[in-house]
Protein backbone atom coordinates (compact mmCIF):
# COMPACT_ATOMS: atom_id res chain seq x y z
CA UNK A 1 0.00 0.00 0.00
CA UNK A 2 1.32 3.59 -0.77
CA UNK A 3 2.46 5.56 1.72
CA UNK A 4 0.26 8.76 3.02
CA UNK A 5 1.24 12.62 2.28
CA UNK A 6 -0.20 15.45 3.07
CA UNK A 7 0.74 18.42 0.66
CA UNK A 8 0.66 21.64 2.06
CA UNK A 9 -1.02 23.75 -0.59
CA UNK A 10 -1.33 27.53 -1.31
CA UNK A 11 -2.29 27.88 -4.83
CA UNK A 12 1.09 28.68 -6.13
CA UNK A 13 2.95 26.91 -8.47
CA UNK A 14 5.74 25.42 -5.89
CA UNK A 15 3.15 23.15 -4.33
CA UNK A 16 1.02 22.54 -6.73
CA UNK A 17 3.58 21.14 -8.81
CA UNK A 18 4.67 19.64 -5.34
CA UNK A 19 1.83 17.48 -5.25
CA UNK A 20 2.15 16.46 -8.74
CA UNK A 21 5.54 15.24 -8.31
CA UNK A 22 4.58 13.31 -4.75
CA UNK A 23 1.33 11.57 -7.04
CA UNK A 24 4.22 10.49 -9.59
CA UNK A 25 6.15 8.61 -7.30
CA UNK A 26 3.24 6.13 -5.82
CA UNK A 27 2.25 8.10 -2.82
CA UNK A 28 -1.22 8.76 -1.64
CA UNK A 29 -1.59 12.07 -1.84
CA UNK A 30 -3.99 14.60 0.14
CA UNK A 31 -3.74 18.43 0.11
CA UNK A 32 -4.79 20.98 2.47
CA UNK A 33 -4.61 24.98 2.63
CA UNK A 34 -4.48 27.20 5.56
CA UNK A 35 -6.37 30.42 6.32
CA UNK A 36 -4.37 31.76 8.57
CA UNK A 37 -4.97 35.46 8.03
CA UNK A 38 -8.03 37.47 7.04
CA UNK A 39 -7.23 38.51 3.70
CA UNK A 40 -10.64 36.74 2.29
CA UNK A 41 -10.66 38.21 -0.82
CA UNK A 42 -7.02 36.43 -1.15
CA UNK A 43 -8.45 33.18 0.31
CA UNK A 44 -10.97 32.82 -2.28
CA UNK A 45 -8.66 33.10 -5.06
CA UNK A 46 -6.43 30.78 -3.69
CA UNK A 47 -8.90 28.13 -2.69
CA UNK A 48 -9.95 28.68 -6.23
CA UNK A 49 -6.68 27.45 -7.87
CA UNK A 50 -6.20 24.66 -5.21
CA UNK A 51 -9.53 22.93 -6.39
CA UNK A 52 -8.43 22.97 -9.76
CA UNK A 53 -5.26 21.62 -8.95
CA UNK A 54 -6.93 19.06 -6.63
CA UNK A 55 -9.45 18.38 -9.75
CA UNK A 56 -7.03 17.57 -12.05
CA UNK A 57 -4.70 15.24 -10.22
CA UNK A 58 -7.81 13.76 -8.33
CA UNK A 59 -7.12 14.29 -5.17
CA UNK A 60 -9.17 15.37 -2.03
CA UNK A 61 -8.33 18.33 -0.33
CA UNK A 62 -8.63 20.28 3.27
CA UNK A 63 -9.33 23.93 4.02
CA UNK A 64 -7.90 24.54 7.55
CA UNK A 65 -9.10 27.71 9.49
CA UNK A 66 -6.04 28.03 11.69
CA UNK A 67 -6.80 32.27 11.96
CA UNK A 68 -7.49 32.39 15.61
CA UNK A 69 -3.63 30.34 16.01
CA UNK A 70 -2.30 32.07 13.79
CA UNK A 71 -3.11 35.06 15.63
CA UNK A 72 -1.70 34.33 18.44
CA UNK A 73 1.42 32.40 17.64
CA UNK A 74 3.02 35.11 14.59
CA UNK A 75 0.59 38.17 13.77
CA UNK A 76 0.56 39.45 17.20
CA UNK A 77 4.19 38.78 18.14
CA UNK A 78 4.95 40.42 15.35
CA UNK A 79 3.56 43.42 16.43
CA UNK A 80 4.70 43.05 19.80
CA UNK A 81 8.08 42.96 18.46
CA UNK A 82 8.39 46.36 16.40
CA UNK A 83 6.53 48.06 19.04
CA UNK A 84 9.71 47.02 21.12
CA UNK A 85 11.64 48.42 18.83
CA UNK A 86 12.96 45.18 17.12
CA UNK A 87 13.25 43.62 13.77
CA UNK A 88 10.54 40.58 13.68
CA UNK A 89 10.92 37.82 11.56
CA UNK A 90 7.38 36.23 11.42
CA UNK A 91 8.28 33.19 8.72
CA UNK A 92 10.46 31.49 11.24
CA UNK A 93 7.32 31.89 13.99
CA UNK A 94 4.73 30.36 11.10
CA UNK A 95 7.04 27.41 10.02
CA UNK A 96 7.73 26.48 14.04
CA UNK A 97 4.56 26.43 14.89
CA UNK A 98 2.18 26.80 12.31
CA UNK A 99 3.38 24.99 8.82
CA UNK A 100 4.99 22.52 10.99
CA UNK A 101 3.36 21.94 13.90
CA UNK A 102 -0.24 22.19 13.53
CA UNK A 103 -0.25 21.16 9.74
CA UNK A 104 1.96 18.32 11.26
CA UNK A 105 -0.61 17.40 14.00
CA UNK A 106 -3.24 17.07 11.23
CA UNK A 107 -1.26 15.36 9.05
CA UNK A 108 -1.13 12.62 11.45
CA UNK A 109 -4.60 12.92 12.83
CA UNK A 110 -5.22 11.50 8.64
CA UNK A 111 -3.00 8.75 9.43
CA UNK A 112 -0.75 10.26 6.83
CA UNK A 113 3.37 9.46 6.96
CA UNK A 114 4.53 12.57 5.63
CA UNK A 115 3.60 16.34 5.43
CA UNK A 116 5.07 17.67 2.38
CA UNK A 117 5.48 21.29 1.15
CA UNK A 118 6.91 23.73 -1.78
CA UNK A 119 9.70 24.62 0.20
CA UNK A 120 13.22 24.76 -1.83
CA UNK A 121 15.52 22.71 0.89
CA UNK A 122 16.73 19.32 1.79
CA UNK A 123 15.99 17.40 4.58
CA UNK A 124 17.24 13.39 5.50
CA UNK A 125 14.99 13.72 8.68
CA UNK A 126 18.08 14.71 10.86
CA UNK A 127 18.93 17.93 9.16
CA UNK A 128 17.88 20.63 6.74
CA UNK A 129 20.32 21.23 3.83
CA UNK A 130 20.40 24.40 1.50
CA UNK A 131 18.63 23.88 -1.89
CA UNK A 132 20.05 23.51 -5.14
CA UNK A 133 18.83 26.21 -6.70
CA UNK A 134 20.46 28.76 -4.31
CA UNK A 135 17.98 31.85 -5.22
CA UNK A 136 15.36 30.40 -3.83
CA UNK A 137 16.78 28.78 -0.88
CA UNK A 138 14.65 28.70 2.24
CA UNK A 139 16.75 26.92 4.98
CA UNK A 140 17.48 30.29 6.84
CA UNK A 141 13.78 30.40 7.52
CA UNK A 142 13.76 27.00 9.06
CA UNK A 143 15.57 27.05 11.79
CA UNK A 144 13.50 26.75 14.56
CA UNK A 145 11.67 23.72 12.98
CA UNK A 146 11.54 21.50 15.95
CA UNK A 147 14.09 18.38 15.67
CA UNK A 148 12.06 15.35 15.72
CA UNK A 149 9.73 16.98 13.20
CA UNK A 150 12.35 16.56 10.25
CA UNK A 151 11.58 12.47 10.28
CA UNK A 152 7.71 13.18 8.70
CA UNK A 153 9.17 15.99 6.03
CA UNK A 154 9.30 15.68 2.31
CA UNK A 155 10.56 18.69 -0.36
CA UNK A 156 10.22 17.77 -3.76
CA UNK A 157 11.74 20.73 -4.91
CA UNK A 158 15.03 20.17 -3.39
CA UNK A 159 17.16 19.37 -6.56
CA UNK A 160 14.53 21.72 -8.89
CA UNK A 161 15.13 25.14 -10.00
CA UNK A 162 12.38 27.73 -9.88
CA UNK A 163 12.86 28.22 -13.98
CA UNK A 164 12.30 24.21 -14.18
CA UNK A 165 9.21 24.55 -11.95
CA UNK A 166 7.50 26.86 -13.96
CA UNK A 167 8.38 25.43 -17.27
CA UNK A 168 7.04 22.03 -15.75
CA UNK A 169 3.50 23.79 -14.52
CA UNK A 170 3.37 25.93 -18.20
CA UNK A 171 3.74 22.28 -20.13
CA UNK A 172 0.22 21.26 -18.18
CA UNK A 173 -3.10 23.19 -19.82
CA UNK A 174 -4.41 23.09 -15.70
CA UNK A 175 -1.44 24.10 -14.13
CA UNK A 176 -0.43 26.78 -16.90
CA UNK A 177 -2.28 30.01 -14.63
CA UNK A 178 -0.01 29.54 -12.42
CA UNK A 179 3.58 28.94 -13.58
CA UNK A 180 3.21 32.59 -14.92
CA UNK A 181 1.73 34.20 -11.71
CA UNK A 182 3.86 36.60 -9.41
CA UNK A 183 6.21 35.36 -7.10
CA UNK A 184 4.45 35.66 -3.24
CA UNK A 185 5.31 37.77 -0.35
CA UNK A 186 7.62 36.20 1.96
CA UNK A 187 4.87 37.84 4.61
CA UNK A 188 1.35 36.74 3.51
CA UNK A 189 0.03 39.14 5.76
CA UNK A 190 1.33 42.18 4.29
CA UNK A 191 -0.55 43.73 1.25
CA UNK A 192 1.82 46.90 0.80
CA UNK A 193 4.26 47.66 3.51
CA UNK A 194 4.72 46.20 7.39
CA UNK A 195 3.98 49.59 8.33
CA UNK A 196 0.03 49.25 7.07
CA UNK A 197 -0.48 46.27 9.46
CA UNK A 198 1.12 48.16 12.57
CA UNK A 199 -1.04 51.21 11.68
CA UNK A 200 -3.92 49.23 12.28
CA UNK A 201 -3.22 47.80 16.01
CA UNK A 202 -0.62 50.68 17.06
CA UNK A 203 -0.59 54.21 17.72
CA UNK A 204 2.23 56.57 16.98
CA UNK A 205 4.02 54.18 14.25
CA UNK A 206 4.43 57.99 11.90
CA UNK A 207 5.03 59.80 14.94
CA UNK A 208 8.13 61.90 14.49
CA UNK A 209 11.32 61.73 16.98
CA UNK A 210 14.51 62.68 17.34
CA UNK A 211 17.71 60.83 15.70
CA UNK A 212 20.39 61.15 17.90
CA UNK A 213 23.97 60.82 17.77
CA UNK A 214 26.24 58.64 19.90
CA UNK A 215 26.54 60.77 22.75
CA UNK A 216 22.68 61.46 22.82
CA UNK A 217 22.83 64.46 20.96
CA UNK A 218 19.93 65.65 18.89
CA UNK A 219 21.21 65.70 15.37
CA UNK A 220 18.32 65.09 13.36
CA UNK A 221 14.32 63.87 13.00
CA UNK A 222 12.83 60.94 11.87
CA UNK A 223 9.20 59.71 10.75
CA UNK A 224 8.89 56.81 13.84
CA UNK A 225 10.64 54.82 14.99
CA UNK A 226 8.97 51.60 13.55
CA UNK A 227 9.94 52.85 10.02
CA UNK A 228 13.82 51.61 11.06
CA UNK A 229 15.98 48.61 11.41
CA UNK A 230 19.72 48.20 12.60
CA UNK A 231 22.00 49.34 9.57
CA UNK A 232 19.10 51.36 7.88
CA UNK A 233 21.01 54.51 5.85
CA UNK A 234 17.96 55.99 4.36
CA UNK A 235 14.61 57.15 5.83
CA UNK A 236 15.69 60.17 8.30
CA UNK A 237 16.80 63.62 8.22
CA UNK A 238 20.57 64.35 9.35
CA UNK A 239 21.13 68.23 7.72
CA UNK A 240 24.57 69.02 8.83
CA UNK A 241 26.18 65.39 8.31
CA UNK A 242 28.73 65.14 5.54
CA UNK A 243 29.41 61.57 6.68
CA UNK A 244 27.07 58.33 6.00
CA UNK A 245 25.29 57.32 9.04
CA UNK A 246 23.27 54.14 9.63
CA UNK A 247 20.82 53.50 12.38
CA UNK A 248 22.53 51.89 15.45
CA UNK A 249 20.13 51.63 18.21
CA UNK A 250 16.43 52.34 17.96
CA UNK A 251 15.23 53.64 21.66
CA UNK A 252 11.02 53.16 21.34
CA UNK A 253 10.60 54.46 24.89
CA UNK A 254 11.63 57.84 23.72
CA UNK A 255 10.83 57.36 19.86
CA UNK A 256 14.62 57.91 19.07
CA UNK A 257 16.69 56.43 16.99
CA UNK A 258 20.88 56.42 16.86
CA UNK A 259 22.80 57.20 14.42
CA UNK A 260 26.14 56.24 13.86
CA UNK A 261 29.44 55.66 10.92
CA UNK A 262 29.38 52.71 9.50
CA UNK A 263 32.19 51.04 11.96
CA UNK A 264 30.30 51.68 14.91
CA UNK A 265 27.58 49.71 13.21
CA UNK A 266 29.56 46.19 13.04
CA UNK A 267 30.01 43.90 16.47
CA UNK A 268 31.79 40.69 16.64
CA UNK A 269 30.48 39.51 19.83
CA UNK A 270 26.05 39.04 20.52
CA UNK A 271 24.46 36.76 22.17
CA UNK A 272 20.76 34.69 21.13
CA UNK A 273 17.45 33.61 22.74
CA UNK A 274 15.51 30.78 21.79
CA UNK A 275 18.18 28.65 20.62
CA UNK A 276 16.70 25.86 18.79
CA UNK A 277 19.55 23.21 17.27
CA UNK A 278 19.44 19.69 14.90
CA UNK A 279 21.93 18.09 16.87
CA UNK A 280 23.52 18.08 20.60
CA UNK A 281 26.58 20.74 20.82
CA UNK A 282 29.88 20.40 22.91
CA UNK A 283 30.23 21.88 26.08
CA UNK A 284 33.25 23.42 24.61
CA UNK A 285 30.96 25.44 21.63
CA UNK A 286 31.42 24.52 17.89
CA UNK A 287 32.53 26.21 15.24
CA UNK A 288 30.50 27.26 11.81
CA UNK A 289 29.04 29.65 9.74
CA UNK A 290 26.86 32.56 10.74
CA UNK A 291 23.79 34.28 8.98
CA UNK A 292 22.74 37.48 10.51
CA UNK A 293 19.79 38.58 8.22
CA UNK A 294 18.62 36.30 5.02
CA UNK A 295 20.20 38.29 1.79
CA UNK A 296 23.57 38.17 4.28
CA UNK A 297 26.66 35.72 3.84
CA UNK A 298 27.46 33.23 5.88
CA UNK A 299 30.61 34.45 8.08
CA UNK A 300 32.39 32.08 10.12
CA UNK A 301 32.16 32.15 13.78
CA UNK A 302 32.19 30.45 16.98
CA UNK A 303 28.81 29.22 18.86
CA UNK A 304 28.60 28.54 22.53
CA UNK A 305 25.02 27.56 23.77
CA UNK A 306 23.89 28.11 27.48
CA UNK A 307 20.54 26.24 27.80
CA UNK A 308 18.33 28.00 25.31
CA UNK A 309 20.97 31.00 24.76
CA UNK A 310 24.00 31.31 23.01
CA UNK A 311 26.89 33.45 22.34
CA UNK A 312 28.23 34.17 19.00
CA UNK A 313 31.86 35.02 18.49
CA UNK A 314 32.52 36.14 14.80
CA UNK A 315 35.32 36.22 12.96
CA UNK A 316 35.21 38.92 11.52
CA UNK A 317 33.33 42.28 12.17
CA UNK A 318 29.57 42.10 10.85
CA UNK A 319 27.26 45.34 10.77
CA UNK A 320 23.62 45.53 11.00
CA UNK A 321 23.04 42.89 13.73
CA UNK A 322 19.33 43.70 14.12
CA UNK A 323 18.17 42.43 17.55
CA UNK A 324 14.98 40.42 16.50
CA UNK A 325 16.29 38.99 13.85
CA UNK A 326 17.36 35.27 13.43
CA UNK A 327 21.22 34.17 13.73
CA UNK A 328 21.14 30.69 11.59
CA UNK A 329 24.22 28.30 12.04
CA UNK A 330 25.37 26.08 8.80
CA UNK A 331 28.38 23.90 8.46
CA UNK A 332 28.81 24.68 4.27
CA UNK A 333 25.30 23.75 3.11
CA UNK A 334 24.09 21.79 6.38
CA UNK A 335 21.51 23.69 8.69
CA UNK A 336 22.50 23.20 12.09
CA UNK A 337 20.26 25.63 14.02
CA UNK A 338 19.98 29.45 15.08
CA UNK A 339 18.54 31.77 16.87
CA UNK A 340 17.32 35.00 17.89
CA UNK A 341 19.10 38.21 18.56
CA UNK A 342 19.28 39.69 21.55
Amino acid sequence: MSKRVLVAMSGGVDSSITAKLLQEEGYQVEGAYMKLHGLEANHRESIRKVDKVAAHLGIPYHVLDRQQQFQELVYQPFIDIYRQGQTPNPCTFCNRTIKFGELLDFAHSLGCHYLATGHYIQCDGQFFYQAEDNSKDQSYFLFNVPRQNLLFLLFPLAQRLKSDVKAMAASIPPLQELASQAESNEICFVEDSYLDVLRQHLDGVDRPGDVVDETGKVVGRHRGYMHYTIGQRKGFDVPLSHTPLYVKQIDPQYNRIVVATKEAITCSTFTLRDVNLFFDPPAEGFDCQVKVRYRHAKVPAHITVQGTGATVQLQEPEKAIAPGQAAVFYDDRRLLGGGYIC
